[in-house]
């Protein structure tokens, strides 16, 4: 489990409710939960392996279920009373979770610049693609670090200015396709593999790292689950790699390169939606 206040929500908690929000696989996503979350709530408690979040509120559950309704991850409401106490405070080390933070944000921005600089030397969609997501993560991780200390207001303007940002990246990849599907293009399959395996041990680095500021076996467990969901981007640019060196067409490059450009517009949208009331 990983708990912590969000943000000093109004009044007392009175009321504890859990919602299962399906989408909510990793870090990067627990973290716009507690955005979404901040200033409304007294204390919140999250299992990525269960995908939900316990949330100790004052304000009326609707209010709360909209909340994370907005991001457009699910918000399945289990279970609603009343509140019996906050959760015990998890034993931390910030300067310790600080400089985890600061690794993965250091990991997925260099993953970022390689997989963009060999997507574009490649003429790769795949690996394009694949380092957009690598900078999704970095975007959140470091909305995180900037979020410490600082104001909700000045943390959502972060956030949405890593969401445009992220955006606009990605639109301009579909262009990209567009552009080599109308064009062609003489993409290198061994560069896609090789780079991928590279962006593949990159997401196994961050797993360990954050396997270990996690509390209990069951955020070991979901650190296997996220990562896999990444490193099924990897392994896909992989196979898309395999399969243009065996047919001589590029189709399989655009198709992976789409798939995971959806992927990521997807996640700067659920930033956008983040709001405060």
């Amino acid at each position: 489990m990983a708990g912590g206040a969000p943000g000093a929500g109004a009044g007392v908690a009175s009321c504890r409710s859990t919602f299962r929000v399906g989408d909510m696989d990793c870090p990067a996503e627990e973290s716009l939960v507690r955005m979404a979350l901040d200033g409304h709530a007294q204390a919140l408690e999250f299992d990525l392996l269960a995908r939900t979040v316990s949330v100790w509120h004052s304000l009326p559950v609707d209010d709360i279920e909209a909340c994370i309704a907005r991001l457009g991850m699910g918000a399945e409401r289990l279970h609603s009373g009343p509140a019996d106490g906050l959760p015990a405070a998890a034993a931390t080390d910030p300067v310790a979770e600080r400089r985890a933070l600061r690794w993965l944000l250091a990991i997925n921005a260099v993953m970022f610049v390689i997989e963009g600089l060999a997507g574009w030397w490649a003429e790769s969609s795949g690996l394009l693609a694949d380092g957009l997501d690598m900078f999704a993560d970095a975007a959140v991780y470091g909305v995180a670090l900037y979020a410490v200390g600082r104001s909700a207001a000045l943390q959502l303007r972060a956030a949405h200015f890593a969401g445009w940002l992220q955006l606009v990246l990605g639109v301009g990849l579909f262009g990209q396709v567009i552009d080599h599907v109308i064009h062609g293009s003489a993409t290198v399959a061994s560069a896609m593999m090789g780079v991928s395996l590279l962006a593949l041990a990159a997401n196994l680095s961050c797993m360990f790292l954050i396997a270990g500021h996690r509390n209990g076996g069951a955020h070991m467990k979901a650190s296997y689950i996220f990562t896999a969901n990444d490193a099924l981007a990897n392994v896909g640019v992989i196979v898309a790699g395999a399969l243009v060196a065996w047919l001589g067409q590029p189709w399989p490059d655009w198709l992976i390169g789409s798939l995971i450009g959806a992927v990521v517009v997807g996640g700067a949208v659920r930033i956008l939606r983040l709001r405060r009331d």
